[in-house]
C-alpha cells in the first residue's frame, strides 16, 4: 500500500522560506549563488594546478631521460646507466638493462616511443599516488634503437593537489560568508528608508504625502505610487462622506413625508382623506424611488471604471428618447432637429440615453407647450442643444445647476421638480468622455442646455 507523504502547513519548506524576511531570503541566496560560483572555480583551478604540476614532473622526467640517452649514445652500457627511476628496454618494450620487466602495457609502450607520458596507477611505498613515466629512443653505438624511460612516483604531486584544493575550499567558504555578510549589510542599509517610509505611512494623517526622496529610484516610484494610492483614498473616502451626507440629507425630507402623511390617515381615518394621503403617498414614494436610483447612479459613475467606448450614432438615439417622450402623453411636444447625415459620438449607448433622458426629463418639467432637441455635428464630434420655453435659469444659478442636489427653485420640488441629481449625472457622464456641458438661454425663451460629446475616444 502506497502512502503519500504531506508537509504539514507550518514545516512546508517553502512556507518557511517565504516567512522570512527579503534580507535573510537575499543574503542566504548570495551565499549559496557565491558557494555554486567558487566551486567551479576551485574544481577548474584544481585541474589546472594538477596540468602545471603534471608538466613540471614531465619536465624534470625529460632532462633525466636525455642526460641517459647521451650516455648511450656515447657507448655507455644500458646496464650501468639504469638505475630506480631510469629504464632501459628495446623499441618492443623488453628490458635490456638487466632488470625485471616494467608491465608497460604495448599501447603505452607505444605512446612512450611517441614521446607522450604514461601514468600507471600504484607507486612506491604502497602510496598510490601513481607512477609517471617519460620514454624517448636513442640509437645505441651499434645502430640497435633502445627505449630511454624515466620514472616519478606522483606521491608529491598528490599532495601540492591536495593542499590546493583544501586552501582553495576553506577560502572559498570565508569568501561566501564575507559575501553573505557583506550582502546583509547592503540589504539592511538598503531597505532602512522603506522601514522609515512605513513607520511614516503609518503615523501619515488624511491629506499628507509622503515625502520624495531625491535620487530617482526605486524608492521614489513606491513612494509616488504610495501618494498615488493615498490620494485614491482620500477621494473615495471624500466621495462616500458626500454621497453619505447627501443622502441622508436629501432622504429625510421624503421619508418624513409620507411617516407624517401616514400617521395622519391613522388618527383620521376618512375615506376622502385617506385617498387624497395615499395619493401625496404615492407622490413621495415616487419621488424617493427617483432619488435613491439617482444615487445609485452617481455612487456607480463616482467609483466604477467607465466602460469601453465605441462609436454611437446620436440621431438615432435622439429620435428615439424623444418618440418615448410623445408617447408618454405628457402635454408637452417634444420637437427634434437633426442633419440629413448620421452623426456619431464616442460613448456607450447607455450614457448617451442617460444623457438624453435626463436632459429632455428636465426641460419637460419646466416648459410650458414645447422642447426642441437639436443634434449638430462639428468637427470633433457633436453638440446636443436642448431647449424649453419654460422659466429660463437666471444667471446667478447657472454656474450650479450641475452640482448635486443644487435647485435653482427648491420649492418647486415638491410641486413634482427633480431631485437635483439628473443634471449632476449628465454632466459626470460628459466629463468622463472628455466633454463639456453648459447652460444658458433658449431661443424659446427658457433655458438651452448644451452638451458637446467627443466623435472618438482619446
Amino acid at each position: 500500500m502506497r502512502r503519500r507523504f504531506r508537509f504539514v502547513a507550518g514545516r512546508d519548506p517553502r512556507a518557511w522560506w517565504r516567512r522570512r524576511t527579503v534580507q535573510f531570503r537575499t543574503s542566504v541566496a548570495a551565499v549559496f549563488a557565491s558557494l555554486l560560483g567558487l566551486a567551479v572555480i576551485v574544481s577548474i583551478s584544481g585541474a589546472f594546478i594538477g596540468l602545471l604540476s603534471l608538466e613540471s614532473v614531465d619536465t624534470r622526467l625529460r632532462t633525466e631521460s636525455r642526460a641517459v640517452a647521451a650516455n648511450l649514445t656515447g657507448g655507455a652500457a644500458p646496464g650501468r646507466v639504469a638505475g630506480d627511476g631510469i629504464r632501459v628496454l628495446d623499441t618492443a618494450g623488453n628490458p635490456v638493462d638487466g632488470r625485471g620487466t616494467t608491465a608497460l602495457r604495448p599501447w603505452e609502450i607505444n605512446s612512450l616511443k611517441a614521446g607522450k607520458g604514461v601514468t600507471r596507477s600504484g607507486g612506491t611505498g604502497g602510496s598510490g599516488a601513481g607512477v609517471r613515466w617519460v620514454g624517448r629512443v636513442v640509437a645505441a653505438p651499434s645502430g640497435k634503437p633502445l627505449l630511454v624511460l624515466a620514472r616519478a612516483d606522483l606521491s608529491a604531486y598528490r599532495d601540492v593537489r591536495t593542499t590546493a584544493n583544501r586552501v582553495l575550499g576553506i577560502g572559498s567558504l570565508v569568501v561566501a560568508l564575507l559575501v553573505g555578510t557583506a550582502t546583509w549589510l547592503a540589504v539592511r542599509g538598503a531597505l532602512r528608508p522603506v522601514r522609515r517610509m512605513r513607520l511614516a505611512a503609518a503615523q501619515l494623517p488624511v491629506g499628507e504625502r509622503l515625502p520624495l526622496p531625491e535620487a530617482d529610484d526605486e524608492l521614489r516610484s513606491l513612494a509616488r505610487a504610495t501618494n498615488d494610492m493615498l490620494a485614491r483614498r482620500d477621494a473615495d473616502t471624500e466621495r462616500l462622506s458626500r454621497f453619505t451626507g447627501d443622502a441622508a440629507h436629501e432622504l429625510r425630507n421624503p421619508v418624513g413625508s409620507i411617516r407624517a402623511q401616514a400617521e395622519v390617515a391613522v388618527v383620521h381615518p376618512d375615506p376622502e382623506l385617506a385617498q387624497e394621503t395615499l395619493r401625496q403617498i404615492e407622490q413621495e414614494a415616487r419621488r424617493l424611488s427617483e432619488l435613491v436610483e439617482g444615487l445609485l447612479a452617481l455612487a456607480r459613475s463616482d467609483t466604477a471604471t467607465p466602460p469601453e467606448g465605441e462609436p454611437v450614432e446620436l440621431v438615432a438615439a435622439a429620435r428615439l428618447v424623444v418618440d418615448r417622450s410623445n408617447t408618454a402623453g405628457a402635454g408637452t411636444r417634444v420637437r427634434l432637429t437633426t442633419p440629413l447625415s448620421a452623426v456619431t459620438v464616442w460613448s456607450t449607448p447607455a450614457e448617451v440615453a442617460t444623457v438624453l433622458d435626463n436632459l429632455v426629463g428636465n426641460a419637460l418639467r419646466y416648459a410650458r407647450a414645447i422642447v426642441r432637441v437639436s443634434v449638430l455635428p462639428t468637427s470633433r464630434g457633436a453638440r446636443l442643444l436642448v431647449d424649453d420655453d419654460g422659466p429660463g435659469i437666471a444667471p446667478e444659478h447657472r454656474p450650479h445647476v450641475f452640482e448635486r442636489f443644487y435647485r435653482a427653485e427648491p420649492d418647486r420640488a415638491r410641486d413634482g421638480g427633480g431631485s437635483g441629481l439628473g443634471l449632476a449625472l449628465v454632466a459626470e457622464v460628459v466629463r468622463r468622455r472628455g466633454g463639456s456641458t453648459q447652460v444658458g438661454s433658449s431661443p424659446e425663451g427658457g433655458a438651452r442646455f448644451e452638451v458637446r460629446l467627443p466623435g472618438r475616444g482619446r
